[in-house]
């Protein structure tokens, strides 16, 4: 049963508990990023047979399997999915960053331009669900973005196969390769290449634990997009509010891991008792009613707070993956919300729209990170850099200042390189 608490009569740190991890997988998956260092496909065979139990001939998904599992995708889903693509295109595009140059100075050009990663990879999660959706919203925007290559790693199933809806997704996408790897080892390919994975620059995409901690630990030999926690909703809800919608959309993140965290945040105490009654009454309806069951017991919440305000408050203390904001005029509450990843406006915008078909990313900050961290992008697989020209005359005009300036800092050197070019030789 999900628990009801009173906002000001429990404890903050029960009100902000977190997901906590059960256990510490560093050591485990620091074994296997050295072998897969050491090994290369071999490691990534043996890894399949062990953790997947799928006997492979090759990683690389081919061709004549992409087709294959094209055609096993019934009409209306591949119909759906290019609709959902060009949602998140159509998104995304209006995301695309363009350099710039000053040149309002005689003799003095600056600027910025902005150079498209060239090598990405994304993780796509198997287990216990395929997620095509992680290979649109991944995959688009670094095709915006103009990335030269993307590829995709994936677990394969025993039968050494990979999900059709998975690869169906990403021929829609555009995806260059997709191969059958999953896991930690997954990501040490990805980073460290093998004879088969060529290295990339990036790894985005979210998975479980042991994909978490190796993003974490070959971070800084690539770029990664975030460290994902368990998925999280958190629904602002009034009085008004439909107690049927809220514990659905409640139990449509309850059912994505056991460590999910669904929480409600309402000031009607009538209709907090309304939405755990409904949530008992909708779980039983669920094809993964254990899940989500774990899920609501261990880590669901209703809090109740005196007014709206304080409900607000409470919501940007969480900084929630997804937020919900369930009440009329819900654009007049839009600038109060300070740290969210995603934000469903009104009664009829269930989370599962931004999951699937909206357009924004469904690549999110999850684990209080809202505070300071924002949803995938095309940001996300570009690169910047700087640029300064000074003509000689220029140069003149200002080697005095930047010399003193880094006298001050005791930078003698740094000095010398701007006043030897404006001393008479």
């Amino acid at each position: 049963m999900i628990k009801i608490m009173k906002y000001g009569s429990v404890s903050a740190e029960e009100i902000f508990a977190r997901v906590e991890p059960t256990f510490d997988v560093t050591d485990i998956v620091t074994d296997i990023i050295d072998n897969v260092k050491a090994k290369g496909d071999k490691a990534l065979f043996e890894y399949a047979e062990k953790f997947d139990k799928a006997s492979l001939t090759s990683l690389e998904v081919s061709e004549a399997e992409i087709e294959e599992a094209f055609n096993l995708v019934e009409p209306r889903f591949i119909e759906v999915i290019k609709k959902a693509a060009k949602n998140i295109e159509d998104f995304h595009k209006k995301q695309v960053r363009n350099s710039f140059i000053l040149n309002d100075t005689h003799g003095v050009i600056t600027g910025q331009k902005v150079t498209p990663i060239e090598r990405v990879g994304l993780y796509v999660p198997g287990g216990t669900a395929a997620y095509p959706s992680t290979v649109l919203m991944d995959s688009i925007p670094a095709k915006i973005a103009g990335c030269e290559y993307i590829c995709i790693t994936t677990p394969p199933s025993a039968d050494g196969k990979v999900n059709p809806v998975i690869l169906a997704a990403a021929k829609i996408a555009g995806v260059d390769k997709i191969f059958k790897v999953g896991g930690a080892q997954a990501v040490a390919a990805l980073a460290y290449g093998t004879e088969s994975i060529k290295k990339v620059d990036k790894i985005v995409g979210p998975g479980n634990a042991f994909v978490a901690e190796a993003k974490r630990q070959v971070f800084g030999r690539v770029s990664i997009d975030m460290i994902a926690g368990p998925s999280e909703i958190l629904v602002i809800a009034d009085g008004k509010s439909n107690p049927s919608f809220v514990a659905a959309d409640l139990l449509s993140q309850a059912e994505h891991d056991k460590n999910a965290s669904a929480v409600l945040v309402t000031d009607s105490e009538d209709l907090a008792k309304k939405v755990a009654a409904e949530i008992e009454n909708q779980l039983k309806q669920l094809s993964r009613e254990e899940i989500a069951r774990v899920s609501i017991d261990n880590n669901g919440k209703i809090i109740i707070a005196e007014n709206l305000e304080d409900v607000i408050a409470v919501a940007n203390e969480i900084a929630p993956e997804h937020l919900e904001l369930c009440v009329d005029n819900p654009f007049d509450y839009l600038d109060k919300i300070k740290n969210a990843g995603s934000i469903f406006m009104g009664r009829y915008c269930p989370e599962a729209l931004g999951d699937y078909f909206a357009g924004p990313n469904h690549t999110l900050p999850t684990s209080g990170t809202a505070r300071f961290s924002s949803p995938l992008s095309v940001d996300d697989f570009v690169k910047k850099s700087q640029f300064v020209y000074y003509s000689e005359n220029a140069l003149d005009k200002v080697a005095e200042d930047v010399a003193f300036f880094a006298e001050k800092e005791g930078l003698t050197a740094h000095a010398k390189s701007a006043i030897i070019r404006s001393e008479k030789q």
